[in-house]
Formats: C-alpha cells, structure tokens, sequence
C-alpha cells in the first residue's frame, strides 16, 4: 500500500507562538519534519497550513504546501481538505505527523503505514512505547494506551492506566502518530465531539466511540518527544546543534 504524508501546520500556538518557524540548526522546525517526512517511503508529503507565513516558508525550502480553512478545530480536519482537494480515494493511506516533531524518525512513519497494511480490519494505526518511570505514567502530558493481545486500542487516557499504586510491568505511552484510511478520515470530521473526547481531550476516542477499530503497534526505537514547551525546543537545538 502506498500512502501519503500530510503535516498540519498552525502557526498559533499558547506556548510557543509561530512554532513551526521557530529556528532548529538554522532552518525552520517545519523544514527538519518535512525533511524527515521525505526520508520514509511516502510518496507524497505535503504540508496543510492556515497561515501565509508558513506558506511562504514552506514554499522556500521546496515543500508541497496548500492552504486551507482557518476555522479548523483540528489537525485531522485539516488533513481531510488536503485529501479532498487533491483527489484521495477513500482506499488510500494518510499518515497524520504533527509539524512539531523534528526528530520523528522516517521508519516510524513507514511502521504505522505497514501496520494499517497488513491489518485490513482496523480504520486507524497509531504507535506506542513502554514507560519506564513512575512520573511519566502519572503525568497527565504522557498519553496512554492499552491494548488487547493483537494490538486494538481498548482506551487511551491522560490518567495512570492500567490503574496502580506502582509502575505496571507494562505500561504504555501514546505516540501521537497516525495512519487513517482515507474513506475512515472523511466520517470521522463528520461526527461530533465524543463525551469521552471532551474530557481526556483526546480526539483518538471519537474514532473508539464510534466503532472504529485502531491498532496500536509498539516502535521499535525510543521515539524522540516533540516540542511543547521552550524546554523542548532547548532540548532539541542542543541535539541537532
């Protein structure tokens, strides 16, 4: 299955405003995302901004870029334009990879894609890691997952689950990468807000809510955080310095 890259790209941002322009190394954090995009098996990798700043540096590095509405709520909104406006049929695969992410190694990208290959009954594939210390697993920041033995996603949750006193022998994060099928993606903007959604503030769970199956694989590498916070963003210019 070929399959497609699409990065959402917002320049607001509460934390860290313009963020994707901010400077990493001397270029853009969208051009490292980009860049790296470019380095797995997609056959297309195009950026989806409201923002004509980003259009004009997207345009600069030699990006694929398109603009879209800004009165979207979420980056999988905005990635469904993308899909409409270039023709995707609803058999194709899009991989969602957030603008923030300048150190998502290429072979994540390829895993999701291939776990929503080889699993034709599931409507989304996403990625996991184990936790390894008690702040991370009760940290709301830290996303988790658990799953059944073949991998579906039976929740995902800000709070410490499996619940424990201590750190479960397996624990999982949430890597916040995704594979849609394209037909999946274009019901899924349709339905409203899930109640389960509102309250973990996790936009995955309308998916579950609805019946959508979502395999959860778990990377064969540590995956690298994104960037969040001036913390991040120092973290990440002292790595690729």
């Amino acid at each position: 299955m070929s399959f497609s890259v699409v990065i959402p790209a917002r320049y607001a941002s509460t934390r860290l405003p313009g963020k994707p322009l901010l400077d990493i190394a001397g270029k853009p954090m969208l051009q490292h995302t980009w860049e790296r995009a470019l380095l797995s098996g997609a056959s297309r990798v195009v950026i989806a901004t409201d923002d004509a700043r980003i259009l004009e540096a997207a345009n600069a590095f030699g990006a694929e870029v398109l603009m879209t509405s800004a009165s979207h709520q979420s980056g999988s909104d905005r990635i469904c334009e993308v899909v409409d406006a270039l023709g995707f049929d609803d058999s194709e695969c899009v991989i969602n990879v957030q603008a923030d992410e300048p150190l998502i190694p290429p072979e994540a990208i390829d895993q999701v894609a291939e776990s929503l290959r080889l699993n034709a009954d599931y409507g989304l594939a996403t990625l996991c890691e184990s936790i390894e210390d008690e702040r991370e697993y009760s940290e709301p920041s830290s996303v988790k997952v658990v799953m059944d033995k073949v991998g579906r996603a039976l929740y995902f949750s800000r709070a410490p689950i499996p619940a424990s006193v201590s750190l479960p022998t397996e624990c999982y994060r949430h890597i916040g990468i995704y594979a849609y099928r394209v037909g999946v993606l274009r019901k899924f903007v349709t339905w409203p807000v899930a109640a389960i959604e509102a309250v973990e503030r996790l936009e995955q769970l309308r998916a579950l809510y609805n019946g959508v199956a979502i395999h959860v694989s778990i990377a064969p590498t540590r995956i690298p955080p994104g960037v969040d916070t001036p913390e991040d963003l120092a973290a990440v210019r002292a790595f690729l310095k």
